[in-house]
């Protein structure tokens, strides 16, 4: 029968690296730190690694917790724990997105030095702007981004709905820190403007917020983790294809022409609109067989060759040469990092490990 399983994006150690930055060198554990977030320190050594979407979030919040700061020590200034939920507290009184966003913007003007956050809306179009005041270090490019996304992320909350975005907007010095950007925002990335924000038309200023205090609790006690992943917009065609791929893993992958037969398009038409979402055919089938393999590597009762089955190789050398490309680590050394962090605390997955927000 074949697989209906859901294979969880992963996450690029890179953004790993930079949520470090703010605390490296200013006393802070770092190699305890990522071990409670179940993410073995080595894994910052292969820039191709990736870890899982439960230590990431746990991460966060280990970071927040230990900096007392909700950009974990990434910007001049601290933004003292409690802050973020706060204005939540107010965007849910709001009576449109058009209105949450102005008023959350306005209220981190005041709380962040570094940046003008901005919503500008012209020519039937929004654009989320966040101005950098003064030099910008690069522990800061990466505050900017990440309050960009966590933006967007709430924004969608509010609506209970993705909010289809046109262009994702970074500096050119944003070129290669920020590697998971197309796939997140599900857009184009441009890299020519001289702030970091978003555009998605005007018209969407106008939807309902639909949120509520009562909803609210327990958006705040599954956050950061419901920010990462709630409003990835299931319909969209690389996420289609994505599910139709993941029924394939254990034979030959469908080809394009396969899938743009089975979408009802042109082979042409598939291409352009995948461009359009920032992604390509290959690279969904490769993400999708990394995913899933890392996924597969944290279930100890699963042999190498088990997994490599699964994923539609015949024998495990072919799959140890793949995996290698992938992630830069054969996957026997990945298994360990996987499951060593589980042994040493006694805790089966980082995700029960995350700390209350």
């Amino acid at each position: 029968m074949p697989s209906t399983e859901v294979t969880r994006h992963t996450i690029a150690i890179l953004q790993v690296s930079q949520i470090l930055q703010g605390v490296r060198g200013r006393g802070v554990d770092v190699q305890a730190l990522l071990r409670r977030a179940g993410i073995v320190p080595a894994l910052l050594d292969s820039p191709l690694s990736r870890v899982t979407q439960a230590q990431y979030a746990a991460l966060i919040k280990l970071l927040s917790r230990s900096t007392r700061d909700e950009l974990w020590g990434l910007c001049s200034q601290p933004v003292p724990l409690g802050h973020f939920a706060q204005m939540c507290r107010l965007l849910v009184q709001c009576r449109t997105l058009g209105e949450a966003l102005r008023t959350g913007l306005a209220y981190y003007h005041r709380v962040l030095p570094d940046f003008v956050p901005r919503l500008v809306v012209h020519d039937g179009q929004a654009t989320v702007r966040l101005v950098g005041r003064g030099e910008r270090a690069v522990e800061r490019g990466y505050a900017d981004r990440t309050f960009c996304f966590f933006t967007y992320g709430l924004a969608s909350w509010l609506v209970a709905r993705r909010i289809p975005v046109l262009e994702v907007m970074y500096r050119p010095i944003d070129q290669g820190y920020s590697s998971d950007a197309g796939r997140l925002f599900q857009a184009p990335v441009v890299y020519d403007h001289p702030w970091v924000g978003f555009r998605f038309e005007a018209r969407w200023l106008a939807l309902p917020v639909v949120q509520t205090p009562q909803s609210l609790q327990e958006f705040l006690r599954q956050a950061p983790a419901s920010l990462l992943i709630r409003y990835r917009d299931q319909t969209s065609l690389s996420e289609r294809i994505r599910r139709l791929l993941r029924r394939h893993l254990a034979g030959e992958m469908p080809s394009l022409e396969f899938v743009s037969d089975y979408l009802a398009m042109t082979p042409q038409t598939l291409r352009r609109r995948l461009r359009d979402e920032g992604l390509g055919y290959q690279a969904i089938k490769d993400d999708l067989r990394r995913d899933a393999a890392i996924e597969y590597l944290g279930q100890p009762e699963l042999t190498l060759l088990d997994i490599a089955n699964r994923l539609g190789f015949s024998e495990a050398s072919t799959f140890h040469r793949a995996f290698k490309g992938w992630t830069g680590l054969a996957p026997g050394v990945y298994r360990q990092t996987l499951l060593r962090p589980h042994a040493e605390s006694g805790v089966s997955d980082p995700a029960t490990r995350a700390l209350p927000h």
